[in-house]
């Protein structure tokens, strides 16, 4: 160790001031410095045992003594019983193994007893430590299996670098699954070259630094495959069994809980009941032309079918958020990790900054290769989807209404149908700026202030037609046609600019049911709040009549 034992009494009585009173303890140093390595820089990790029935602190307490930074963790003998127990329990499923709980285990056995050594090796005893070398080193193969097949995965999709960093991974791991059978299981890998030193195989050692320096060019697919072979073959003769050099054994498989929901052209991918993800053309393409459950190379060969240059990319972002997920044939999911890091899952990426976030044909994307994440819950993205819909339908029909009341000269009804337009129109604006839930009616003017600058304009112009009065003095037709202008203004600026004049026929009728009724079978399915409830009894059927029109002759 790089400090004497006298070095270290003299840093625990300065730091223990009042060791424990009336129960049995011991001291004992874990971490590098215990494991013979560490530098001036290392911390000084301290552990006392406690023979005790109540539950001490597991918060360190941090202290600053001659220069160097000291840990004093407490544990009872009964919380290191259990955490010895929780390792053998998990040791059948290295996968659900957690880092910190073995990384304990690990310092605790390593550890140099202080005081109370009686008490230290009786705890140490609790798991054999040849047992422990058998656990870690299968931690470890099976994290290196999970970095390896995730390169085979995205070299075959074409993410040539990121290949390589994970073949990096899987050689670091396979290398500290061979360490640790031979006794060198402390976990964090920054001390893995003395680690390998200490082994005393220089063959390995050169192997692994040599592959390990090897840079292949970025965007080099050839030479990046010739170093996942070479990883490949390095890990099989160092023992690891199950990442042989197969793709075809990697196969797309659904995640629970994501969903799919098309509106218009548009994709959506809603992950977990939350999360909206609105796929560009070509993602959607390539989207739809997944058949989960089968292998990799043939799913990407599909995709490429559909005519969207190079697929594998959007391949890899679907795997990367969440929203797919890959298997090995009789290995289970593919979860790459690695230590001293996040942990495992799928990205969530920076919300999309397009505006507006929604049309009536779907959320705003980036471009045609887009995945992008609205930056809405998706209930209420729904919710918001389902009002920008249903206001311009209300819109449709104020409109219908003012020209039947300028035709019979009924002008204050016109003055009150105009302001409903109006108030429609802006609520479909604010929608699809995903504000939900929406100001009230006489407040939407005042509130623009909510909506990006460009909006400004329109709030002017709503402003000036919720003034104006309607009478004989002011021509109906004038009236109409400045009123369509502020809704043609407004609906583009909405993403609205082709919704169908609803109530102008049949065929226009069906158009809106159809734009409606995408939107409702999303937001059923997330139980988001609707626009009116009659909108479900309308919309949920599609449009048809409870009953058959009548005979004409019998028509009222």
């Amino acid at each position: 160790m790089i400090l004497t034992e006298d070095q270290l009494q003299d840093l625990l009585d300065k730091s223990l001031a009042a060791p424990p009173v009336g129960v049995e303890w011991a001291v004992t140093l874990e971490g590098s410095i215990a494991e013979g390595f560490g530098n001036p820089s290392s911390d000084i990790d301290f552990l006392l045992v406690a023979r005790c029935a109540e539950e001490p602190p597991t918060m360190p307490s941090l202290l600053f003594v001659d220069g160097r930074r000291v840990e004093i963790r407490t544990r009872s003998v009964r919380q290191l019983a259990d955490q010895f127990r929780a390792v053998e329990q998990a040791a059948a499923r290295p996968g659900r193994l957690s880092e910190d709980l073995l990384n304990r285990c690990q310092r605790l056995l390593h550890s140099h007893p202080l005081r109370g050594h009686a008490l230290v090796e009786e705890v140490k005893a609790l798991l054999p430590v040849e047992r422990f070398r058998r656990i870690t080193a299968d931690w470890w193969a099976h994290r290196a299996r999970q970095s390896l097949r995730q390169a085979m995965a995205l070299l075959c999709l074409g993410e040539s670098d990121e290949a390589v960093d994970w073949a990096r991974a899987g050689l670091l791991q396979t290398v500290k699954s061979w360490a640790a059978g031979l006794g060198e299981t402390y976990l964090e890998p920054k001390w893995l070259p003395l680690q390998l030193d200490r082994t005393g195989r220089t063959d390995v050692r050169d192997r692994y630094w040599e592959l390990e320096a090897l840079t292949p060019a970025s965007g080099d697919a050839d030479a990046a495959r010739e170093h996942l072979d070479a990883c490949l073959a390095f890990a099989a003769d160092l023992g690891l069994t199950g990442a042989p050099r197969r793709p075809e054994r990697l196969t797309v498989e659904r995640v629970a809980g994501v969903t799919t929901w098309q509106a218009g052209a548009r994709v959506h991918v809603i992950r977990g009941r939350r999360d909206v993800f609105a796929l560009g053309d070509d993602a959607g393409a390539v989207w739809r032309s997944l058949v989960l459950g089968r292998p990799l190379p043939r799913v990407l060969a599909t995709a490429a079918a559909t005519g969207v240059a190079d697929p594998g990319p959007l391949l890899a972002a679907f795997l990367r958020y969440g929203l797919v997920r890959l298997a090995w044939k009789g290995g289970g999911t593919v979860t790459p990790s690695l230590p001293l890091a996040a942990p495992p899952g799928p990205v969530t990426p920076p919300p999309a900054t397009a505006q507006p976030l929604l049309s009536v044909h779907g959320a705003a994307v980036r471009g045609p290769r887009a995945v992008d994440l609205v930056p809405l819950p998706a209930d209420r993205f729904a919710a918001a989807a389902m009002a920008l819909v249903w206001s311009n339908v209300v819109v449709e029909n104020a409109v219908e209404d003012l020209t039947g009341a300028l035709r019979r000269g009924q002008w204050r009804v016109a003055a009150l149908t105009a302001r409903r337009a109006v108030h429609a129109a802006l609520r479909g604006l604010f929608s699809a700026h995903g504000v939900h839930p929406l100001p009230l009616d006489p407040d939407l003017v005042r509130r623009l202030d909510l909506l990006p600058a460009a909006t400004r304009p329109i709030g002017a112009r709503a402003g000036e037609l919720l003034r104006r009065a309607v009478d004989p003095a002011a021509h109906g037709d004038s009236l109409l046609a400045e009123l369509r202008a502020f809704i043609a203004q407004t609906r583009a600026a909405a993403g609205a600019d082709s919704f169908p004049l609803s109530f102008d026929s049949a065929d226009t009728w069906r158009a809106t049911l159809q734009l409606g009724y995408d939107w409702l079978r999303i937001g059923t399915h997330l139980d988001a709040e609707l626009p009116i409830e009659e909108a479900r009894d309308l919309l949920a059927g599609h449009g048809t009549q409870p009953r058959p029109a009548l005979p004409r002759h019998q028509a009222p």
